[in-house]
């Protein structure tokens, strides 16, 4: 079939897969303990163990079924998955200062970094090491703080590297886990076309005889969904949400975008309702809770008028479930309204088909659908809207301000070419006031801050190098057309440590 990747709550899990599918081999995601006969039940030809924050020390720490170890199965343990490995089979593991960021690989030997040779950038991010290998298992790489960075079991059937392969950070990752797969003989015929197929089957599957109720956005993912949806023959309704927290005209172009689609599109005006749940909250993960609920208050109402419908579909990504700490043993980095933001008693049986996909992939299921490239290629555009964009209090007048500035910027980045040159781009309105001047007389003005990264999946970013004089440009053209603004500045924060968003 392919490889299972077991996850033990590392924020690279699903990158991982991904790495693997870009490689043409099909992928699942299963927790970290999953039962050998879970595993099983999808028929792998190899299986990947997953870093994660645990301590392999920890007599609660999360392992594998020991049935796997045993099983003969081509085995890949990445950083605490090797560390996992070791110590099952004898090695020994114990605690160090830590190694986290860029490293190289002084040395390296073996089948698993065949074609690759001289010196090798790899990332690390690890407390614990492995400080002796399991008996008759070989070393086969180090680097300078970590002597012992990788190394293969006796029969060549298990190995296990202390670094992340699946990173930008490791260029060479791929060409490791490409290497890993030779070894195992992993079959590597996947493909978008096969992924769109497995996705129609689960989808007519999951809505075999049920109505379905899909909340649309107008970005790539509910309007790839409601093709997929509508591809499938699957019954369904495409409720759009206008919930006040829109950019300017958003409601207008989604209208016009996706009822030419053949969507079976309904307009619903929250607005009121949305605004009057958000008043005088400023904790953003409160935001996103009274959000979410608002939402699932609103698809019930919906239900009851066009339905009734018994499942609820949603485009949520992998990035959205991970930073809700949907994976094993993930952190809650922030709560996304469609995920940790919905009530305990949803009402609905839930219908995810991109769960476990990059926002990338989507796209490649879009154009396959045949969604137009305008949309396909849209900016992502969080669920909870610019109200995670106004830090602080969310208000009529601060949203009709920041929405007036983003359209500027937005503009300008389209009239100068640069809008497909980066990942997303938007403005944030700070919960603070600026002196300025203007006519010679003292402004009291908003501040915005201009956010624009380049990324591949959402999951990393770095602030994108946007021509100064074209910054210069954009602060000249807020501060006039939306005289409320007195001073603009520009983010250039990284992913990690900051999020994309604000909040």
């Amino acid at each position: 079939m392919g490889v299972v990747v077991l996850d033990f709550g590392s924020q690279y899990t699903l990158l991982i897969a991904r790495r693997l599918r870009e490689l043409g081999a099909f992928s699942v995601v299963l927790p970290g303990t999953a039962s050998l006969q879970e595993i099983l039940a999808y028929d792998p030809q190899a299986v990947v163990l997953s870093g994660g924050p645990a301590s392999v020390l920890d007599p609660d720490a999360p392992r594998p079924d020991p049935g796997l170890l045993s099983s003969g199965l081509p085995l890949l343990g990445i950083c605490y998955g090797m560390q996992l490995l070791a110590h099952h089979f004898g090695g020994r593991v114990a605690r160090k200062a830590g190694e986290y960021g860029k490293a190289v690989l002084a040395r390296h030997e073996g089948p698993l970094f065949r074609g690759l040779p001289g010196e090798i950038q790899v990332w690390m991010s690890h407390s614990d090491a492995v400080i002796e290998p399991p008996p008759g298992w070989r070393v086969m790489a180090g680097t300078e703080d970590c002597p012992i960075a990788a190394i293969a079991s006796p029969n060549g059937r298990a190995f296990g590297v202390q670094f992340h392969p699946e990173v930008v950070h490791t260029p060479q990752g791929k060409q490791i886990l490409a290497n890993f797969l030779d070894l195992a003989g992993v079959e590597r015929d996947w493909t978008p076309a096969r992924m769109l197929d497995s996705l129609l089957d689960r989808v007519r599957c999951r809505a075999a005889g049920k109505r379905v109720l899909l909340g649309v956005s107008g970005g790539v993912d509910s309007s790839a969904l409601a093709l997929l949806l509508s591809r499938a023959g699957v019954d369904h309704l495409a409720i759009f949400v206008d919930h006040g927290l829109l950019r300017q005209g958003e409601r207008e172009e989604v209208e016009e975008a996706l009822r030419p689609l053949g969507v079976n599109l309904q307009v619903v005006d929250a607005r009121r309702r949305f605004l009057a749940a958000l008043k005088g909250v400023t904790d953003p993960e409160e935001k996103r809770r009274r959000i979410g609920h608002e939402f699932i208050e609103v698809f019930r109402e919906a239900s009851r008028e066009f339905g009734p419908f018994q499942v609820l579909a949603q485009g949520t990504l992998y990035p959205d479930v991970i930073e809700s700490a949907g994976g094993t043993g993930a952190a809650n980095i922030k709560s996304h309204h469609n995920v940790g933001g919905l009530p305990t008693e949803l009402g609905f049986e839930l219908l995810e088909p991109f769960r476990y996909l990059f926002k990338d992939e989507v796209r490649e299921l879009a154009r396959l659908l045949g969604l137009p490239d305008e949309i396909r290629l849209r900016h992502p555009f969080p669920g909870p809207g610019l109200a995670v964009r106004i830090p602080g209090g969310v208000t009529e007048e601060r949203l009709e301000v920041l929405r007036r500035a983003d359209a500027v910027f937005i503009g300008a980045l389209k009239e100068h070419g640069l809008y497909d040159r980066v990942w997303q781009a938007f403005c944030v309105l700070l919960p603070l006031r600026s002196v300025g001047v203007a006519g010679d007389e003292r402004r009291y003005g908003y501040v915005i801050a201009l956010r624009a990264v380049t990324s591949v999946d959402g999951m990393t970013a770095d602030w994108a190098r946007l021509p100064q004089g074209f910054l210069d440009e954009v602060a000249r053209r807020i501060t006039r057309r939306v005289p409320e603004v007195g001073r603009v500045v520009y983010d250039i924060t990284s992913k990690p440590p900051a999020t994309i968003e604000w909040e």
